[in-house]
């Protein structure tokens, strides 16, 4: 069972990772299309934005049809659109034209960020999945390490567009593992016939299961903290700290260890206290941290050893929340694992997407408003777990023990 666990881990990274390599590895390109395409700061962020809305938005469509037709068909469709979005990427004369295409890259990205969470439930539950989830996670965790020096080295040889090529080809090699490797893990007697009223009588099912919401929107507080990272770190790290882009690429990887060292040990921690006390303890951290780094830049302490210490903590934190929170999320909801991946999904992507909006206007490319971005996000996730009473009620079920 361990080697299969680890094939699974392998394949089920390689095509969740499309998704977030699409994000990460563009990120060094980010001041170069600025100036390229003659566009501000706030337009070129807008480039995220329009990714991560059509990201999170299509992921409603992925779920459920893979419910009915099986896993396999909709990643080939979503990738084909990932594949066609990416080249018109590459493509773009006017950033109008790249904030398009990256809209059309957003929805062929989502299906493998629903498709894998479903396979995943398909296969196990409980420790089983959170440790499934992690190994997920691990390689996952490559592209934030890796990905942006890889950017800064592509971009090199051969510009910003180039990066968007590389991208095409990555999703032509995910189709081939698709093809290759992964198999079907629904059966035809399992497949949920999707229509209006089922869908919406999933829906209101998993609305109105507070443990499912809480859990969901504690973890997108978590991802809009990455996002809002995300869009702003290469103009901070740049422009106000004035790092290279080799460098920025090295502080943004240590930036990402924290969270996959941690999310490393989830499952572990899940299994000995509870799922539930271990998402309470690192919520709490989350926020403790992030309140502590907005005082000391507000003091005038908010230096790059500072920020990046306290980011790396409050990343560790995250490395916990995240996997534990979508397994958990999904563990009760089975019959309904691809519509409960694409709601949770729905909801996280499109918090990360209005944080980047909102944050932008008060965005001067200092490290203030990041900072307090974060903090919003962090301060939001307790709040949130204290007025659905996450860990006060924990079922030994429903705290993965």
């Amino acid at each position: 069972m361990t080697s299969g666990l680890f094939r699974s881990a392998a394949v089920l990274g390689l095509l969740a990772a499309v998704g977030p390599l699409a994000i990460d590895i563009y990120l060094p390109a980010l001041p170069a299309i600025e100036a390229d395409l003659d566009a501000g700061i706030a337009s070129t962020q807008m480039t995220l934005t329009a990714f991560f809305l059509t990201f999170g938005l299509s992921q409603m469509v992925y779920g459920p049809l893979s419910d009915q037709i099986g896993r396999k068909l909709p990643l080939y469709g979503g990738l084909v659109l990932f594949i066609l979005g990416s080249i018109s990427c590459a493509l773009s004369p006017t950033i109008e034209w790249l904030i398009a295409s990256r809209l059309l890259q957003g929805v062929g990205a989502a299906v493998v960020m629903v498709i894998p969470r479903a396979i995943i439930r398909d296969m196990y539950t409980g420790y089983q999945a959170t440790r499934l989830m992690a190994l997920v996670m691990l390689v996952i965790s490559v592209s934030p390490m890796l990905a942006p020096l890889a950017g800064t080295g592509i971009i090199a040889i051969g510009g910003w567009q180039a990066i968007f090529y590389f991208l095409a080809g990555a999703a032509v090699l995910s189709l081939i593992v698709t093809d290759r490797a992964l198999p079907e893990t629904l059966a035809p007697e399992d497949r949920v016939p999707v229509n209006t009223r089922s869908l919406f009588a999933g829906l209101k099912v998993l609305l109105a299961d507070p443990l499912f919401m809480g859990l969901t929107l504690i973890g997108g507080c978590g991802m809009a903290s990455f996002f809002v990272f995300i869009a702003s770190a290469p103009f901070v790290y740049t422009g106000h700290f004035g790092l290279s882009g080799v460098e920025f690429s090295l502080a943004f990887a240590v930036n990402a260890i924290g969270f996959f060292a941690s999310s490393q040990i989830a499952a572990q921690l899940g299994q000995r206290f509870g799922m539930t006390r271990v998402i309470v303890y690192a919520v709490t951290g989350f926020v403790l941290i992030e309140l502590a780094l907005l005082a000391l830049t507000l003091s005038g302490y908010g230096v790059l050893p500072v920020v990046m210490f306290f980011l790396f903590c409050g990343n560790a934190c995250l490395g916990l929340v995240i996997p534990s929170t979508m397994v958990l999320a999904l563990d009760h909801h089975g019959k309904i694992a691809g519509l409960a991946s694409s709601l949770g999904g729905t909801l996280q992507m499109i918090a990360g997407g209005l944080m980047i909006a909102a944050a932008s206007p008060f965005f001067d490319g200092t490290v203030t408003p990041l900072v307090a971005a974060i903090t919003f996000c962090a301060v939001a996730a307790f709040t949130l777990m204290k007025l659905l009473g996450i860990g006060k009620e924990t079922p030994t079920k429903a705290a993965g023990a």
